[in-house]
């Protein structure tokens, strides 16, 4: 098909735009040949006429379909060209925030300027073993395909890292790095990959600095080679480095920066060890302050600076050579202060005692005076002699700038070769990876010599890679055989030629340095006139002539002369070195400058620019006297020259891997894109060269069966043949005419470029046709339905609408008819009414009238009344007045006229009073007067009195007054003056009554004020009340709102309690989780160790010669599980000393250390065995206190007890003894090993066991003290109860004089002194309570009588029934009652005669005589059964082989009718105990037929479940009952051990750890039911109860045995996680199970795994037949359901984190037809989980996460409601997970949209508040908790029967 045939209508193409470069624009017509300009429409809706060049007649660029856009690979592109490629760039980094895509074999990365989440170990590992084009492109996916080609081809990699300054490339090199490290480890413990790592902070301090592109600039270029063995780990690293930009130590740009070593010394200037230098601020230095930038943001100096101080520590730098280092640098930044002073204009000196040249040369070590005069003056030779010249101010500035750059660039080249001696390998190096992180190509305003290297370097680098693509390409077309056509690409070998060909560019440099006048100037004119017209690569600025213009693969570059020739040559002034050189006091310094290549030249100017480092020095030649002169050393540009041909043959040698770095823009801003700077830098670093070499051939290729998957809608049903190969061809044929656009392969289809667009689009059109024809017959259907409906609906309607108007007529006649006669009695009822009111209103108005009359004349009558009434009390009231008036006049005249007689009367007694007969009548009538008066008195009195008693309450106090009153009146009997004074008196008295009663007329009103104010409070509080009532009520309706308000809110509290508590158990269930989780994680870590610490040994075994072992040592009181934790059942003692001697060291520590656990585990034991005597003792001093109380007697102590407690002191002494010498041996085996340097005296391991062996012994000999007392205390007690013994007690007093002759020292005859007290008192009490315990006893006799009476009467019942039993049967009846007799008689002569030991002792005497008898009875009869038994057996053989004969001859149809005979059905041989005895040499045997060759498949098909395990226990219970604890430790450890053994041996078999995982568990769970804890034992069966242990506790065992499952159950899930894994994408992934759902879209070079399933491909049903296989295994080895559920959760877990990690990571996977097969995929394993009835196994949650992940690939994803419904259904997802999948979203087809940017930042804000982690992958090696829940086992132990195919014939029943 013709290009131009693409370009019609709507088609969609870019055009050139001066801002973004390229614009897309849409068609409005087709485009016809011979057309001059093509009608377009841009994307804002504007129209535009574009021109098309006449010349060319070239049309622009087409646009790709939507759904290539944003692919991972640019060259899966239809159309390949330079917008396409930009444009999908900007796409995936701005849309998407992806910064890596493929093109072709190149990674573009592009710097986001912000931290992403990707770089993580859970990323790396992601990315681990997986293809390159399987997973997203990445930096990881790069590192991976070069270790993986590096471990397949065997052949050695590099990664080429370039790009602009600030584009990434020294992070992406560390990435990479990391990636290395993290991926391989090391092969030693030194940690070699940590070391290379701690390169990059050393190398980033020296070597980087801030520029205006880039704060973490690195300003060198460098080559690191990462050495592996032959495993593939690293040992090693080296680096080169290129280049170093020296300038930048003496200058700085505006807002630039020196190296950050400079300014992180700065900032830690105030630490104590660098007081020295006399550092400051970074603006007090003039090398660090002319940019004027000395802090970076977020960065702070001094920390860095601890980090490059401990990488230069963990390179092995020390502290001594790191303060050198520190010195020198420091001395640079003095240096940089030196000032000069002219004296003329050819000279200058340095001020006298200059302190930073002082500082500088003490820091140096040199002298003051020299260093001075030699920064200003220089050395001149001649041939015949030698002067000294002063230089001027300018070039001793210069000259110094010089020094510092020459000993930075010194310092620096040595710590490289410090950082690689670090870094060397120590075992030879197999293979190795090189990353280069190098410049790429540059072009400024003014170009100088180093953009010149730089670009010198990329157009070597270029042409190395544009020969790898096209090589790729031949290989990949001669691999297809397709022909092969030459493809024209740019070769810049001329580019090349003219920079390093003979009278090239650095050629003619060369050469003109070796001028004694050569300059810039000239040097330009001999370019000029050597390439000017002659090179087409060379040219001539119009406007300069000092520069030059070359025309590289990127861009034309000018580069400015000037300073070429000083950059080059590069040198300093020898006798400055010389001075540094003489240093005597800095050894360091000198150190520098031993390594250069030649003798320097005097007459050399200042050079600044980079200088290049090699990897080999260069030893310095010797100069004859006279050649310094002639001698030069190398240039710069031919060292760079040298060392790049060196990486170039380096690269050659290697497969080389591409990352292309690009700089979005030039502020920084995270996530932004300048099309300008980014099409710049894609035309620079090749990618589109790569995307131009690819375009050229056939840049598109499919797959056969890719092809047929995705066009098979192109294809009709008769097209389809068997053959894809042959179908695909006839296809194409049909629909691409022209077969020069494509070529078939071998495998592949490959197509030109447009084709892949070309057939999109006719697959579109199907599409669309087919879509449009659905929806036709669609909606003609829908309408034709929907027509039927409406036309039944109007028949419907037409029916009940005519029905409806018929009753309503009907209605409308019934309705009239009842009018009438509504209207008829209705017109009656209202004429009637209306009278009946007419009459009423009439009788009304009567009575109204009547009444108002009735009423005028009664109020008529009223008034007259009233007014006869006032009348007569106004007529009254005047009289009255009247009378008043006339009275009060009579009175006053009366009153006038008494005055005027008295005034007469007065005068006439005043002229009577002066004779003396008056007084004589005066005294007469004064005595009547007194008596008269007396009488007055007397009355009066009355009155008082009288009054008195009325005012009493009023006035006590007037009774005195009274009395003074009396007495004056009888003075006054006496005398005149009495008299007046009586007088005088009874007036007061009269006006004080007068008060009085004034007082009673106030106290009268107050009274009645009082009562009325009580009237009014009492009203008031009656108010007041009623206003409380209504408060009260008001108060109560309140309360009883609160109260419901409270129990509301109560509540609601305790709601919120509850639901806090179930949060805060469920929380604790988490930490429960998590401790367990950690806890296990500890075995399984331990569990490695010892893996780790076994291949050790097996590799000891196999280098040293191991002597001959003894005996395994056992220790009889070692009971612990520290078999788990040691290694002592593995270790191996010589039975002599000498033998031992022989053993090699290295197997003598594990002796020891084992031997030292021993004891501290014995002590232990001690320490509990010396508690639990105290506390005994404590307990019986409680009892005899008590019994003393009572004073009661009390029988002694028991004989049996006394023989334990002697026992225990006997075994105590025992272990004493014991522990002392293995203590002695142990100290013999430290003092004669063989290793002297860990042995010796004064080595740090012996003095730390010493210790521990000095603190042991002191603790054994505290117990041995403890013990003592104890012993004393016993024999004290035997001592006590000597007179009431016998003979036994006379053994026991012997025993006493044997313990007391051993007690040697004084103190223990104290202790027992002491003892013996105690004891006394003790038996003192027990004597006392004598009395009571004999009428107990009498009690207890009686209590027995009665107790035989009724044993007889059920003995008597017992024989009636066993009379009627057969004879058979009789026997083991009448033995099993006796043994129920005797046992219950045993345990109630075991009660009654617990007070006295010497009638127990004899009663189990005779129980044991007749035990005996009984045990003989029944072994005679046992006999008989046998013999019995075997005849019977005999018979039946007989019987049976005489049945076959006959058999034999009857026909098939006689044996139907032949009745069945009755099996005989033998009886049991024996009852027996559930035990299995064998004997201790079988032990190794029993664990190795038993576990070490035991097949599981045969056990767990034809045996019960579980049979090894009860096997085991049996064994346990047969020692058990012998009580011999040392058959019991050494059966459980041989059996741990040899299951560690089996699973070592076979631990990647799935059957066989499921095997081991179930019996380990059900051994565990039969030492816990039988175990006779009360907990354990709720659901055993009688029988079984009485199979409990009886003598030892094997707590510490089980928690020994739990330990070995959870490792076995860890080991379980990394062997389901080995074999699901290869299952899990291929099947829950790339297998399409809904076959059509989704379409293949083109893939690029990077070609991914097939989602069609063929041969070897996993599928879903693969996943599903291997959980069935997992399920089955599990159940046929009887593990526990609760345990198959954790592993099935365990398994689903696995499915799910994987599946999801790899969605995340895969933008192709992230569509909406993916999100369906993923959804049914889930709901397969669900019904799986059905099936299987384990849906309650929490198995379904973990998948939750993957299920939300589909849901969001299928949901709506638009509007804000869409964003709220996303929030709430993505609650497993984290934010990172969510934002992941919705910028990896890709449409497949046409027809679905992209995510929009704003939907997605809708998304982020409104999950901001959410609390998750910022983990984007979630952890696939996650391992759940297990637990064991207790699983009872109903089988019956003495049921079970040992198989012959076991092989454990020498074990027998018991």
């Amino acid at each position: 098909m013709a290009a131009s045939e693409l370009y019609t209508k709507y088609a969609r193409v870019w055009i050139p735009d001066p801002e973004e470069v390229w614009k897309s624009a849409e068609l409005l017509k087709d485009y016809k040949p011979g057309d001059k300009v093509l009608q377009l429409r841009l994307e804002e809706g504007k129209d535009l006429e574009y021109c098309l060049d006449t010349k060319t007649k070239e049309l622009p660029p087409l646009r790709n379909p939507d759904i290539l856009v944003g692919e991972n690979d640019l060259t899966a592109l239809s159309y390949l060209h330079e917008p396409a490629v930009l444009h999908n760039l900007k796409v995936r980094f701005i849309d998407s925030k992806l910064i890596y895509t493929y093109c072709g074999i190149v990674l573009v990365a592009i710097n986001p300027y912000e931290q992403l989440p990707i770089y993580g170990e859970d990323i790396i590992n992601a990315y681990s073993g997986q293809n390159m084009g399987d997973m997203d492109p990445h930096i990881f996916a790069v590192a991976e395909e070069a270790y993986k080609q590096m471990a397949r081809d065997e052949r050695n990699q590099s990664i080429i890292v370039s790009g602009e300054s600030g584009a990434g490339k020294t992070v992406s090199a560390k990435y990479a790095m990391r990636y290395f490290a993290t991926v391989s480890g090391s092969a030693s413990e030194a940690n070699v990959e940590e070391k290379v790592l701690a390169s990059n902070p050393i190398m980033e301090s020296i070597g980087n600095a801030k520029t205006t592109r880039n704060d973490n600039s690195s300003r060198f270029g460098k080559y690191i080679e990462i050495g592996f063995d032959k495993r593939y780990r690293i040992i090693g690293a080296n680096m080169r480095t290129y280049l170093l930009e020296k300038s930048r130590v003496v200058f700085q740009a505006e807002e630039e920066r020196n190296y950050h070593i400079f300014y992180q010394l700065c900032a830690s200037a105030a630490l104590p060890e660098f007081k020295t230098l006399r550092l400051g601020n970074a603006n007090y230095f003039h090398y660090t302050k002319q940019g004027g930038s000395p802090v970076i943001d977020g960065v702070d100096d001094a920390k860095e600076m601890v980090n490059t101080r401990q990488a230069c520590t963990l390179l092995g730098i020390s502290d001594s050579y790191q303060m050198g280092i520190f010195r020198i640098l420091a001395g640079i930044l003095h240096l940089g202060n030196v000032e000069f002073a002219s004296r003329d204009s050819d000279s200058c000196t340095v001020p006298p005692k200059h302190e930073p040249l002082t500082i500088f040369c003490d820091l140096m070590g040199v002298e003051y005076e020299e260093m001075a005069h030699w920064l200003c003056h220089r050395k001149l030779a001649t041939a015949t002699e030698t002067y000294i010249k002063p230089i001027s101010k300018l070039h001793a500035i210069n000259a110094r700038d010089a020094l510092a750059k020459h000993i930075y660039a010194n310092l620096f080249n040595w710590i490289v070769d410090h950082v690689n001696k670090a870094l060397h390998a120590t075992v030879k190096q197999h293979s190795f990876i090189g990353v280069l992180d190098i410049y790429g190509f540059e072009t400024f305003e003014i170009n100088s010599f180093e953009q010149f290297c730089i670009n010198y370097a990329n157009e070597k680098l270029q042409q190395q890679f544009n020969m790898h693509v096209f090589k790729l390409e031949q290989e990949e077309y001669m691999k297809e055989q397709i022909p092969w056509t030459l493809i024209d690409f740019y070769d810049n070998q001329p580019c090349i030629n003219l920079i390093e060909a003979k009278m090239g560019v650095l050629d003619l440099l060369d050469e003109e340095c070796k001028m004694p006048k050569g300059s810039d100037d000239s040097w330009a004119q001999k370019l000029y006139n050597t390439h000017l017209n002659k090179c087409a690569l060379f040219e001539k600025p119009r406007l300069s002539n000092k520069a030059f213009i070359i025309k590289h693969f990127a861009d034309k570059v000018e580069y400015q002369c000037e300073g070429f020739l000083e950059k080059n040559k590069d040198t300093v002034y020898e006798e400055q070195i010389k001075v540094l050189k003489s240093s005597k006091k800095f050894k360091l310094l000198p150190e520098l400058f031993q390594d250069e290549e030649k003798v320097l030249s005097p007459t050399s100017a200042t050079p600044s620019g980079r200088v290049p480092l090699s990897r080999t020095a260069v030893k310095p030649a010797k100069a004859r006297p006279g050649q310094a002169s002639k001698e030069h050393k190398k240039t710069v540009g031919h060292q760079f020259r040298n060392s790049l041909h060196l990486l170039m043959e380096t690269l050659n040698a290697t497969t080389p891997h591409y990352v292309r770095c690009i700089k979005p823009n030039d502020f920084k801003f995270p996530f932004t894109f300048d099309e300008k700077r980014a099409v710049q830098q894609l035309r620079a670093c090749g990618v589109l060269e790569t995307i131009r070499i690819s375009a050229a051939g056939f840049p598109s290729r499919w797959t056969y069966q890719e092809f047929f998957s995705r066009y098979r809608v192109l294809m009709k049903q008769r097209d389809v043949l068997g053959d894809r190969k042959q179908t695909c061809k006839n296809v194409l044929e049909k629909l691409i005419k022209d077969k020069d656009k494509y070529q078939f392969g071998k495998t592949k289809i490959f197509f030109r470029a447009g084709q892949v667009a070309y057939l999109e689009k006719i697959r579109a059109d199907k599409l669309r046709a087919a879509c449009i024809r659905i929806q036709k017959t669609i909606r003609g259907w829908l309408m034709r339905k929907k027509y039927m409906r409406m036309r039944k609906a109007a028949i419907t309607i037409q029916r009940h609408v005519r029905g409806y108007q018929a009753r309503c007529y009907a209605k409308f006649l019934r309705r009239t008819r009842a009018a009438i006669t509504i209207q008829k009695f209705q017109r009656m009822y209202v004429v009637r009414k209306r009278y009946q009111c007419m009459r009423a209103t009439t009788i009304a108005l009567q009575a109204l009238l009547r009444g108002y009359m009735v009423r005028n004349k009664y109020q008529m009558m009223l008034r007259e009344h009233k007014t006869v009434i006032i009348q007569k009390h106004v007529r009254g009231w005047l009289a009255r007045v009247h009378y008043r008036r006339t009275l009060k006049a009579i009175v006053y005249l009366q009153c006038c006229y008494r005055r005027m007689m008295a005034k007469r009367e007065l005068k006439k007694l005043k002229i009577e009073a002066r004779s003396v007969e008056r007084y004589k009548k005066l005294h007469i009538g004064l005595e009547n007067k007194i008596v008269q008066l007396q009488r007055k008195i007397d009355e009066q009195n009355k009155e008082y009195k009288s009054l008195l008693e009325k005012m009493s309450n009023l006035e006590i106090t007037y009774s005195t007054e009274t009395e003074k009153l009396r007495n004056d009146v009888e003075r006054l009997r006496m005398s005149e003056e009495e008299a007046k004074n009586a007088t005088n008196r009874v007036i007061s008295l009269q006006e004080e009554i007068a008060k009085l009663r004034k007082e009673l007329h106030q106290t009268q009103s107050e009274k009645k004020t009082i009562e009325e104010w009580a009237d009014k409070y009492k009203h008031d509080t009656e108010q007041l009340v009623s206003e409380l009532k209504e408060q009260n009520t008001l108060l109560k309706t309140e309360k009883e709102e609160l109260n419901r308000r409270i129990h509301d809110q109560a509540r609601e509290i305790t709601e919120s309690m509850e639901r806090k508590l179930v949060e805060e158990t469920k929380q604790l269930e988490l930490d429960l989780n998590d401790e367990r989780l950690r806890y296990q994680n500890l075995l399984n870590e331990f569990s490695r160790l010892e893996e780790r610490y076994d291949d050790l040994k097996d590799e000891m075994n196999l280098m040293v010669s191991i002597p001959k072992p003894g005996h395994k040592r056992t220790d009889s009181t070692h009971s612990s599980n520290e078999s788990e934790y040691t290694f002592s059942s593995e270790i191996t003692e010589a039975e002599d000393l000498p033998v031992r001697m022989e053993e090699p060291s290295e197997k003598k520590a594990p002796l020891d250390m084992s031997l030292f656990l021993k004891l501290q585990k014995r002590v232990t034991e001690l320490e509990q065995e010396k508690q639990s005597l105290q506390d005994e003792l404590d307990r019986k001093e409680e009892q005899a206190l008590r019994a003393k109380a009572k004073e009661e007697e009390r029988p002694p102590i028991r004989g049996a007890e006394l023989e334990y407690e002697s026992l225990k002191r006997q075994e105590l002494e025992s272990e004493n003894k014991k522990l002392k010498n293995e203590l002695n041996e142990l100290q013999k085996a430290l003092t004669e090993t063989r290793a002297p340097e860990v042995t010796a005296p004064g080595a740090p391991a012996y003095r730390v066991l010493l210790d521990q062996l000095t603190s042991v012994s002191e603790e054994l000999e505290v117990r041995k003290e403890e013990v003592l007392i104890l012993r004393s205390q016993l024999v004290s007690q035997k001592e006590a109860i000597q007179p009431k013994e016998d003979k036994n007690t006379m053994t026991d007093a012997t025993l006493l004089l044997e313990d007391v002759q051993k007690m040697k020292d004084k103190g223990e005859i104290a202790q027992a002194y002491i003892g013996l007290k105690e004891t006394n008192r003790l038996l003192e009490s027990q004597l006392q309570s004598q009395k009571k315990s004999h009428e107990n006893e009498l009690e207890s006799l009686r209590g027995e009588i009665q107790s035989l009476k009724e044993e007889n009467n059920r003995q008597q019942q017992l024989l009636a029934q066993n009379l009627q039993l057969p004879p058979e049967a009789r026997i083991e009846a009448s033995l099993q009652h006796e043994i129920t007799r005797l046992t219950n008689e045993n345990l109630f002569y075991e009660e009654l005669y617990a007070d006295d030991p010497k009638k127990y002792q004899l009663y189990r005497i005779s129980l044991y005589k007749r035990m005996i008898d009984l045990m003989e009875q029944l072994e005679k009869q046992d006999k008989t059964v046998r013999k019995l038994k075997k005849q019977l057996k005999v018979f039946a053989k007989k019987i049976g082989e005489l049945e076959v004969g006959q058999m034999e001859n009857i026909s098939p149809g006689q044996i139907i009718d032949e009745p069945i005979r009755p099996v005989n059905i033998p009886r049991k041989e024996k009852d027996f105990q559930g035990m299995l005895e064998y004997k201790k040499e079988d032990e190794q045997k029993l664990v190795k037929n038993l576990i070490l060759e035991l097949k599981p498949r045969g056990v767990a098909v034809n045996l019960i479940p579980g049979l090894p395990a009860y096997i085991l226990f049996m064994c346990v219970r047969h020692a058990d009952y012998l009580n011999d604890d040392q058959k019991v430790r050494s059966l459980l450890t041989s059996t741990i051990n040899g299951i560690k053994k089996v699973l070592k041996k076979r631990g990647d078999d799935f059957e066989t750890v499921s095997f081991w995982l179930s019996n380990t568990c059900r051994f565990l769970h039969c030492l816990k039911q039988y175990s006779g804890e009360e907990g354990f034992m709720k659901h055993n069966t009688p029988r079984q109860n009485e199979h409990c242990l009886t003598n030892f506790d094997l707590a510490e065992y089980r928690q020994v045995l739990s330990d070995l499952a959870i490792q076995i159950y860890q080991q379980l899930v990394r062997v389901l996680e080995n074999i699901l894994q290869p299952m899990i994408v291929s099947g829950m992934l790339e297998h399409e199970t809904i076959q059509g759902v989704s379409g293949v879209k083109p893939t690029g070079l990077r070609k991914r795994t097939s989602s069609i399933a063929d041969e070897g491909t996993y599928t879903l049903d693969s996943i599903i037949r291997q959980l069935n296989s997992f399920h089955s295994v599990m159940c046929q080895h009887g593990m526990d359901p609760e345990l198959i559920k954790q592993v099935v959760k365990q398994m689903f877990y696995i499915i799910g984190a994987v599946t999801l990690n790899n969605l995340l990571l895969r933008k192709d996977m992230c569509s909406w037809s993916k999100g369906m097969q993923i959804r049914y995929n889930v709901s397969q394993l669900e019904e799986w989980l059905r099936d299987k009835n384990l849906m309650n196994s929490g198995a379904k949650e973990t998948l939750e996460p993957l299920i939300q992940a589909a849901q969001l690939l299928q949901v709506k994803k638009k509007t804000d409601e869409d964003a709220e419904a996303i929030c709430s259904m993505c609650n497993a997802l984290t934010t990172a997970q969510i934002v992941k999948v919705l910028n990896l979203y890709t449409p497949v087809n046409e027809f679905e949209e992209r995510v929009l940017v704003s939907f997605i930042r809708t998304i982020q804000v409104r999950l901001r508040d959410r609390k998750d982690s910022p983990q984007l992958l979630m952890d696939a090696k996650h391992i759940f908790p297990v637990t064991f829940p207790f699983n009872p086992s109903s089988l019956a132990l003495e049921t079970i029967q040992i198989p012959a195919s076991l092989g454990l014939g020498f074990i027998s029943r018991v």
